[in-house]
């Protein structure tokens, strides 16, 4: 069995999931999401710290916490689990998102199934994270998008039937390339008459996938997990999934659950077949260049406050993307950022988005006005949300975005910089939708007379927002301290294998 600090990121929303179904109100559920989801915060918090420690001491190894046990001999199917400075950013921010998500759901209906299946989403995505066996990474991956479609189908609004068949199908189909890259991946994972195998660390260290297997696989794999990532042109299944998905949801949804096809491309297409990446990433950042554009520009036309911010979300997440084809440190680091910063960025965006709705009872941003002197607490959370998305120095989006324009034009050829300069035109018009929105809703006249009866946020609502704008201005404020955190695993002896600066 796993003696190991990071099963316990799939073994506390399990005791989650059992506390919940044995629960009798909706007082005990409310506490036991909230306990579990302090608990992984915790974990998480503790983990960072000691993983530092380890960095500290000496401990060079590109993945810590290494531990296998066997699951399927025959195919050499493990439970393996480990973490570099990327896998543990990507924990601590699921964890926060899963804590805010929870406050945010306070007065869900049906919260004993809406949580129960929440939190088994939450399970996928700690186990995709702490995976280093490729089978048992597409499993946690599968089990985080399954209950999508019944947290929008049951709990959503609007068209949420055709929504959630719409990202279950998109996404299936995402998964069908992925399980095919994956498959080929293992049978060319050693050279001929070794020992095939699933991990990740042992397939690099092999280095047997041939450059012709290796373009064939690798736009298999980015793409199974670019659907994910909202990348042009599979990401129409996003604007309508967030538009119809309950506020936790979409918050998870768009904080978290995009991240693993970000975090899936870069750990598998790119980590593992380097020589194709380097050789087809023009193709890709083609694709991701149009969602960073596109995506903010569909933002500008929208009247619909979620349509707006999962139009806004193809942009960011498109970014993620594009500064990852760069393969140079700069660029993958603000990539890894980027994804930290949208994740609250976005999770704060959508819990405000919610909590507005749910008083209004509307989000036609032609039928607000005024919101400001009506419930400040909410609209000033706006705004700095809105100010953190189109980059304002001292928030996440500038250091990230501003760590992505810089390493992506250190390419000095006429095709990265011309993207590049396309890319950084997305800021200007992320200003647009983004100023457009707050004087419309927030301030003038104020356009529903019944609007003015509306109550400001209640201390549950104000300790989800709280704890996301603090997490947004840390990483704004601190950004050294996770540049170095997610910078070690670029320079680690793994990428000098692959040949990555």
């Amino acid at each position: 069995m796993l003696s190991n600090i990071l099963i316990y990121f799939v073994v506390i929303p399990v005791l989650m999931l059992a506390g919940v179904a044995l629960c009798r109100n909706i007082k005990q559920i409310r506490a036991v999401a909230v306990v579990g989801s302090l608990a992984l915060t915790a974990l998480s918090v503790y983990l960072l710290i000691d993983y530092l420690a380890l960095r500290a001491a000496g401990d060079m190894d590109p993945m810590l916490y290494v531990q296998s046990v066997s699951w399927f001999a025959p195919l050499n199917i493990n439970l393996s689990v480990g973490v570099d400075g990327i896998s543990v950013a990507m924990l601590i921010l699921s964890s926060i998102i899963l804590l805010t998500g929870s406050f945010a759901s306070w007065k869900i209906d049906q919260p004993k199934a809406f949580f129960l299946w929440l939190i088994l989403l939450s399970t996928g995505v700690f186990g995709f994270f702490i995976s280093i066996d490729l089978f048992t990474m597409f499993m946690f991956y599968e089990v985080a998008l399954i209950p999508m479609y019944l947290l929008i189908g049951v709990w959503g609004s609007g068209k949420k039937e055709y929504s959630a068949m719409k990202l279950t199908l998109m996404l299936m189909g995402g998964s069908a390339f992925l399980m095919l890259g994956l498959i080929g991946i293992y049978y060319h994972s050693a050279p001929e008459g070794g020992k095939l195998t699933w991990n990740i660390l042992e397939i690099v260290q092999n280095d047997a996938i041939s450059h012709g297997w290796q373009k064939f696989l690798f736009p298999m794999t980015f793409v199974g997990f670019g659907v994910l990532g909202a990348m042009f042109p599979f990401h129409t299944w996003s604007p309508d999934g967030h538009a119809s998905a309950p506020t936790a949801v979409s918050m998870l949804h768009a904080g978290v659950l995009m991240k693993l096809g970000g975090y899936g491309c870069f750990r598998v297409a790119i980590y593992l077949m380097p020589y194709a990446a380097q050789e087809l990433a023009w193709i890709f950042l083609i694709l991701t260049g149009i969602s960073v554009v596109y995506g903010a520009f569909s933002a500008c036309v929208q009247t619909d406050l979620k349509y707006i911010n999962a139009y806004s979300s193809v942009s960011h997440c498109g970014l993620v993307l594009f500064a990852i084809l760069m393969l140079n440190t700069t660029a993958m680091t603000g990539a890894i950022m980027q994804m930290l910063s949208h994740g609250l960025m976005t999770a704060l965006f959508f819990a405000l988005i919610g909590m507005i709705y749910g008083r209004t009872h509307t989000r036609d941003i032609r039928l607000m006005g005024g919101l400001m002197k009506i419930m400040p607490f909410l609209c000033v959370c706006y705004v700095i949300a809105g100010m953190a998305s189109l980059g304002l120095p001292g928030l996440s989006g500038f250091v990230a975005e501003m760590t992505i324009f810089v390493g992506s034009f250190e390419h000095a050829d006429m095709f990265h910089r011309v993207f590049t300069i396309l890319a950084c035109c997305s800021i200007v018009i992320t200003a647009v939708y983004i100023l457009r929105v707050v004087g419309k809703i927030l301030f003038g006249p104020v356009q529903d007379q019944h609007h003015l009866s509306l109550t400001d946020a209640t201390w549950w609502e104000r300790t989800s927002t709280v704890t996301l704008i603090i997490s947004v201005a840390v990483i704004g404020c601190f950004p050294n301290f996770f540049a170095e955190l997610i910078r070690f695993t670029f320079s680690s002896d793994i990428f000098k294998v692959i040949g990555m600066n």
